[in-house]
């Protein structure tokens, strides 16, 4: 499981021109869900996406979270974050999670991030949507919950 971090002063999602989610400062959550991924992957990755220390305290340093700061989250699933870019000029998305099996694993992840109390808006899954983010820095941070410290691992499905 995959999710990019974008710190924002304000980010929005639209679906049909409908605006469907909006957050002031914060952080966009972009995450694609990979064959194979679990709950295990998505707990990971919200502790680690509610936790890490992206936001400046006063002296500007990377000290603060979400949680530190109160700044919400906009979550979008995004499976093309799966592509696999190896082979010839046409990405392969062979590596992400088949939609019901992705859909509940984002949700899961979702709920996850909810239950530290931060506040959270979503886009609209398998919908084709407008995201409009106003990166604050910028900063950008990309977090695989296969790349864990050692001890940490969650062994994939064949």
């Amino acid at each position: 499981m995959r999710a990019l971090l974008q710190r924002v002063t304000g980010a929005s999602v639209s679906v049909g021109g409908e605006v469907v989610g909006r957050i002031d400062r914060g952080l966009v959550v972009l995450v694609g869900v990979a064959r194979g991924d679990s709950e295990a992957d998505a707990r990971y990755l919200a502790e680690k996406t509610a936790g890490l220390r992206i936001f400046p305290d006063d002296e500007g340093k990377f000290n603060l979270s979400a949680l530190d700061t109160g700044g919400e989250l906009l979550v979008v699933s995004q499976f093309t974050l799966l592509a696999d870019t190896r082979k010839g000029r046409r990405p392969s998305f062979n590596e992400a999670a088949p939609p019901a099996e992705a859909e509940a694993l984002f949700e899961h992840f979702v709920a996850q991030v909810r239950a530290t109390g931060l506040g959270v808006v979503t886009g609209r899954f398998q919908q084709k949507m407008l995201v409009e983010i106003h990166n604050d820095g910028p900063v950008t941070v990309l977090l695989d919950s296969q790349e864990r410290p050692l001890g940490r691992e969650i062994p994939r499905s064949p």
